[in-house]
């Protein structure tokens, strides 16, 4: 105020105090992004916490039920489509990827039916329990170069719409076969966000490498692929081997093959992946001795518990991995697995006892029905029985 009058800030004052701000703000992005990569990030960008498009799109998926019975989904809609209700004031998302890539991969798994295949992600320890830790040393670092700020973290785990953000970060684009894709690393890789009630200097965002090529679509067991871009969840093996509780759908049950936890055929055939670079993570390196499937199908409560106490595998419990060995043992044509599969007859979990069933009548046909039959004498379970149905109608 001079002689009662406002004081106007000359525009060219205006201008460089913009300036400035903007160059502290790069440089503590900067100094952010470092520390990131230091920790074992491999990507790292900035998104607005925008989502509307991804958010049209999420709808119409919603729709369709193509989540299946992911009810999360539907229960963290609002949340997904107005990341203000995760975190009141956010203003920007970094985003982050984490290589997971150990071994090239090739489709060889499925000429060896004595063994399960599980999803690459999942050859050793849980990547929740290292990237969280990293997840929170950034953010004590935001709390640093911007004091009273507030963050929110996730690694898969919250309701927010992470690949169209890690999109709008620059991170790479959704692929065909709907996972994210980096030009030159392709797309073994986990992603994870902190929310962030400060506005950055967004990333420029990622353009889409697909092109013609529809060699993921053209590869997937079940087609679950159902259009460029389009997953229906309901089709896809990791749905039916992870997120499914019950039984799995029969009409799926021989695409399964030896797939025991999730499946990386659409990453496999991707050409961007054959850029991709192993990394030396050791939580990440394949762990000996999990996939033999009759020793698997023996495992009890405590075998379990003990094989894969760290591993993102003990999420589908024992029930929900035997009951996909019990399916694997089925597509093997291996007639060793009978007596396995037998002793599974009596087991306390009616989910392993009907896909034990349906296992056996695959290997013995009818044949099947009086080892069945004689174990099975007193039960009730309506799937186990509609399982010993089907044997009789073979």
């Amino acid at each position: 105020m001079l002689n009662g009058h406002p004081t106007r800030v000359p525009l060219f004052i205006s201008i460089i105090f913009e300036m400035t701000e903007s160059k502290d703000i790069r440089e503590k992005l900067a100094k952010i992004r470092r520390t990131a990569l230091e920790l074992g990030f491999e990507g790292f960008g900035v998104a607005p916490s925008d989502v509307a498009k991804a958010g049209e799109w999420f709808q119409q998926w919603l729709a369709q039920n193509f989540d299946g019975e992911m009810h999360y989904m539907k229960r963290g809609e609002a949340k997904r489509l107005d990341l203000d209700l995760v975190l009141p004031g956010v203003k920007s998302v970094l985003c982050l990827s984490t290589s997971y890539f150990t071994t090239p991969r090739t489709l060889a798994f499925l000429g060896e039916p004595e063994s399960g295949d599980i999803s690459n992600y999942a050859w050793n320890l849980d990547y929740h329990d290292l990237i969280q830790p990293r997840l929170r040393q950034l953010e004590a670092l935001l709390a640093e170069e911007f004091p009273g700020c507030r963050t929110k973290s996730y690694v898969d785990t919250g309701p927010i719409l992470e690949k169209p953000l890690a999109e709008k970060a620059g991170l790479g684009w959704i692929g065909k076969h709907t996972n994210l894709l980096t030009e030159g690393v392709g797309s073994y890789y986990f992603l994870s966000e902190i929310l962030i009630d400060v506005a950055l200097p967004p990333s420029e965002p990622a353009e889409d490498h697909c092109g013609t090529c529809t060699a993921c679509i053209d590869i997937c067991p079940t087609g679950a692929i159902v259009a460029p871009y389009v997953l229906d969840a309901r089709k896809c093996i990791s749905y039916l081997t992870i997120e499914l509780k019950g039984a799995i759908p029969h009409e799926y049950r021989k695409a399964l093959g030896n797939r025991i936890y999730g499946c990386d055929d659409c990453q496999i055939v991707c050409p961007w992946n054959s850029y991709a670079v192993a990394t030396e993570e050791p939580a990440f390196q394949e762990r000996e001795g999990v996939k033999g499937l009759i020793e698997l199908m023996q495992l009890d409560d405590e075998g379990f518990r003990s094989r894969f106490r760290k591993s993102p595998i003990k999420r589908i419990k024992r029930r929900g991995l035997l009951r996909n060995v019990a399916v694997a043992l089925g597509n093997s044509g291996r007639l060793e697995a009978v007596p396995v599969l037998a002793q599974a007859l009596v087991d306390p979990e009616p989910l392993i006892r009907s896909h034990a069933v349906w296992a056996l009548g695959e290997l013995l046909g009818k044949e099947a029905l009086g080892r069945v039959e004689s174990r099975l004498a007193g039960e009730t379970d309506a799937s186990v029985l509609a399982e010993i149905d089907r044997i009789k109608t073979v």
